[in-house]
């Protein structure tokens, strides 16, 4: 695979909002988690946790506590992406706890997002929750901090490529 063809997948994947009943292999949300865990962190602390659902009550549940998002309710596969605060902050402190934890799992969940879709499936980046209803809906415990939500399923839809822009700033180059 060479750079272009990493940039066509890069610049092909959509967040989807409709799935079809298709189930979601275990082999596939392995791949999707390896992914997840080869995601570079601070320190190689890994300082990042997955709570995977598929149970269609904690589903509605997820979904109420995203603001009626309900179609994540239709997604075969819901992964919830947490920052490790304590993990972290042994490390490094405040800044492991407010800031490196949380960058731990996001480039975590770029992975996921990537794999997800180079598998033919879709998926959907849930940033808003109230991060307290979740926390209580999975017994998270007060250090946990819920960062994404990602759906994960077969597209029901082929969402229009959306425009992009960069802003570039070559100060003191």
């Amino acid at each position: 695979m060479d750079v272009y063809d990493v940039l066509k997948l890069i610049k092909c994947r959509r967040s989807v909002r409709r799935f079809s009943s298709l189930d979601v292999e275990k082999h596939q949300i392995d791949l999707i988690l390896d992914a997840a865990k080869w995601a570079p962190s601070a320190g190689n602390l890994q300082a990042r946790d997955f709570i995977l659902i598929k149970d269609i009550k904690q589903k509605r549940k997820i979904a109420s506590a995203a603001l009626n998002q309900n179609f994540i309710i239709a997604a075969p596969v819901v992964i919830v992406a947490c920052a490790n605060r304590m993990k972290s902050s042994k490390r490094y402190g405040f800044r492991g706890e407010s800031l490196y934890c949380i960058q731990d799992t996001t480039a975590s969940i770029q992975n996921m997002l990537l794999t997800i879709h180079s598998m033919g499936l879709s998926s959907c980046w849930v940033g808003a929750f109230d991060e307290k209803q979740i926390k209580d809906i999975l017994k998270m415990p007060e250090d946990a901090c819920p960062i994404a939500i990602i759906p994960v399923g077969y597209s029901d839809e082929n969402p229009q490529t959306p425009t992009r822009s960069i802003e570039i700033h070559k100060e003191n180059w």
